[in-house]
């Protein structure tokens, strides 16, 4: 086991470094978002399961995105990012990827009715590989004719839609941790970091300590809330309700070091078909946060999807700090008992 005494070193076992001496592997997401169709079934059924209120139906003048951003009422937010730039080879390259463990891609039917008869995780953790054997089909992209175009709907290359399902990044030195006064948010034995709304006292100190603007306070009653990686389902051995809905499996639910070696696998896919701009995002142990439970694999820069290109834990630097203080505090008494002994007679 590699461990380290600073503060933010890096730690293998954050279980264990909770005080969870025997628990089982550290579980996460990984969102592939170069599958994401945008369907929001993932908001849905996290609404639906951890009985989160509705984030209401305004538009709010950014394309189909109801809900905005991540909140208290929003756990799961799927982001939808219009970009007025050309497909290119991006279109092909993207169509002819399979959705299965098979050398063959599907169209959006095929896997439609894969999903009604494949078993999706049921008493186990994870959901297994969909089988898909079709011939190869362009699945194509969202388009439309403006006014005045002078042409179809086929004839529309030159814009693309980015989908994105953000969550809560569970992450390795998680702020809201560092800085929550009642011991309100803690670290599971499955790694994951849960917040106890019957303990939180509403300080909001969690809400500054995130680099990634994730935690927030209620509007009903103040207490802070977030995604808890259905901590209760994991505890009866079942996926999350968002990976369990998702139709695509954009969302994978799995231990956090089996999802890693599979989204570098699945990201040298996508750069050998061409998809060069495909980067993964927060699968960095030396990042600063430790790397996170919830990571994702992008097609554009992390702001495009308003995540932050470096985010860092606020409380990083604290210990240096308080040395810092210490240092200058005792300079400063000692210049003062030098000037008092110094002024008698």
């Amino acid at each position: 086991m590699i461990r380290e005494n600073s503060l933010y070193g890096p730690l293998d076992d954050v279980a264990a470094d909770a005080g969870h001496l025997e628990h089982p592997p550290r579980v996460g997401f990984f969102t592939d978002t170069s599958v994401c169709i945008g369907c929001k079934a993932c908001e849905v059924a996290c609404k639906e399961w951890n009985l989160v209120p509705d984030d209401g139906f305004d538009l709010l003048g950014m394309s189909y995105d109801n809900s905005g951003m991540l909140g208290a009422h929003t756990w799961r937010h799927v982001a939808f990012v219009e970009q007025d730039v050309p497909l290119g080879g991006q279109r092909t390259a993207l169509a002819e990827l399979p959705t299965g463990p098979s050398s063959t891609p599907a169209t959006a039917e095929v896997v439609a009715a894969r999903l009604r008869h494949a078993e999706r995780g049921g008493s186990e953790l994870g959901t297994g590989p969909l089988e898909v054997d079709e011939p190869p089909q362009d699945l194509g992209m969202p388009s439309f004719s403006r006014p005045g175009d002078g042409h179809g709907a086929e004839g529309r290359t030159d814009f693309r839609w980015l989908m994105e399902s953000d969550v809560c990044k569970h992450c390795t030195h998680a702020g809201c941790l560092d800085v929550c006064p009642t011991g309100a948010l803690f670290r599971t034995e499955f790694g994951t970091v849960v917040v106890q709304q019957d303990i939180c006292n509403g300080c909001g100190y969690c809400v500054s300590g995130c680099p990634y603007g994730v935690i927030d306070r209620s509007p009903l009653d103040g207490t802070a809330q977030k995604c808890t990686l259905c901590y209760d389902r994991l505890h009866d051995g079942l996926e999350p309700a968002c990976a369990k809905a998702c139709p695509t499996d954009s969302i994978q639910f799995g231990e956090v070091d089996e999802l890693r070696e599979r989204a570098s696998r699945r990201l040298a896919t996508l750069h050998d078909r061409g998809v060069t701009e495909a980067r993964l995002y927060g699968d960095d142990p030396g990042d600063g946060v430790g790397g996170t439970g919830a990571f994702f694999l992008l097609l554009d820069e992390p702001e495009v999807y308003g995540l932050p290109p470096d985010p860092v834990v606020p409380t990083r630097d604290a210990p240096a700090m308080w040395r810092a203080a210490g240092v200058a505090a005792a300079a400063f008494l000692t210049a003062a008992v030098g000037a008092f002994l110094g002024s008698r007679p």
